[in-house]
């Protein structure tokens, strides 16, 4: 890749503690498993925990951190909380990331 490649230039500094704040919060397999779950529409913490057979504080605890970077949102409607994806892109990076994962992954030859 060369020094003048634009895609290169536009992953610099403050771009890329975003860009690591992100990956940090997706680097769980339940956060990855409640981001696929709430990207089929909203849904209550209890519905989730019922789908992905976690406890309640564990699912809880995952949904404040993808809140908290902004991965999630949150509905109150009374006295229910749902939450969905943000952003259908997320999917779509997630899918790809598991794409390059299993072609890596195929060509390993050690660890």
């Amino acid at each position: 890749m060369s020094d003048n490649n634009p895609q290169k230039s536009c992953m610099v500094g403050e771009s890329l503690k975003t860009l690591a704040f992100l990956a940090k919060a997706m680097s769980d397999e339940n956060r990855l498993r409640i981001l696929l779950s709430v990207s089929k529409g909203k849904k209550s913490v209890s519905n989730i925990v019922e789908e992905l057979e976690l406890s309640q504080p564990l699912v809880s605890h995952h949904l404040r951190e993808l809140k908290h970077s902004l991965l999630v949102s949150v509905e109150r409607n009374g006295p229910f909380i749902y939450y969905e994806i943000t952003d259908a892109r997320i999917i779509k990076i997630l899918e790809k990331l598991n794409m390059v994962a299993t072609d890596l992954l195929a060509n390993r030859t050690t660890f």
